[in-house]
């Protein structure tokens, strides 16, 4: 998705919104601060080789549904042609994405500025994979629940972000394809999760995750 949610008045039906823990909060900024200023290097170097390969703007910045259903603008190395316009959801071969971006995505580099919506408490480091206003006003009702809780840099939906997009390739409507059948799947997987969201599960998810980016250069799965 590469273009902007301008759509006024509420989203959705504001559900009541289930916080993190307190322990997961604070896990969020000892984590979130320090990694922002050790990765402050990389993340220059990211904004230059986004700009120099397709212009500015450098970072993506679009409206997503947070805890509660209450909307937050989420920040992203840009990984689309400017203006381009198509579906919500993005498969793994899908032509808006630059050459450059496409390197991005699969390597998760792209989602770094995220880590400035975790400590600013838009986001937690391992929840639902945030998402845009538009498709969320298509949800199932009975998968609206999802929207109470924070949104997460990572999560067990976003360890399948590869496959996942993979699946999208070909649809002649992706949109209804990830409305109807991908929906539920991640849902289910997130209430598992949301289960037993403790602090010490959401550190093994975060080591997961270092693992599957590590591996993105040699899974030949498709997608990001």
């Amino acid at each position: 998705m590469h273009m902007i949610d301008r759509s006024p008045g509420p989203v959705l039906p504001t559900p009541s919104p289930v916080r993190p823990t307190r322990a997961r909060r604070i896990l969020d900024v000892v984590l979130s601060a320090p990694l922002l200023l050790l990765l402050a290097p990389l993340l220059l170097l990211l904004a230059v080789v986004v700009a120099l390969a397709g212009g500015r703007p450098v970072l993506f910045r679009q409206r997503r549904i947070g805890e509660g259903g209450a909307e937050f603008t989420l920040y992203k190395f840009r990984t689309m042609r400017r203006d381009s316009a198509g579906p919500g959801v993005t498969g793994g071969r899908d032509v808006r994405v630059t050459g450059t971006g496409r390197l991005l995505r699969r390597l998760g580099l792209d989602e770094l500025p995220q880590l400035w919506n975790v400590l600013r408490g838009d986001m937690t480091l391992a929840g639902p994979r945030p998402e845009i206003p538009r498709l969320a006003r298509r949800y199932p009702p009975e998968h609206l629940w999802v929207f109470r809780h924070r949104p997460g840099l990572t999560g067990p939906c976003q360890l399948r972000s590869r496959a996942y997009a993979a699946q999208l390739d070909g649809r002649p409507d992706p949109e209804q394809y990830y409305l109807t059948v991908l929906v539920p799947q991640r849902t289910a997987l997130d209430a598992e999760f949301l289960r037993r969201a403790t602090v010490p599960n959401v550190l093994r998810l975060v080591v997961r995750t270092i693992l599957y980016l590590l591996a993105a250069p040699w899974d030949r799965g498709g997608g990001s």
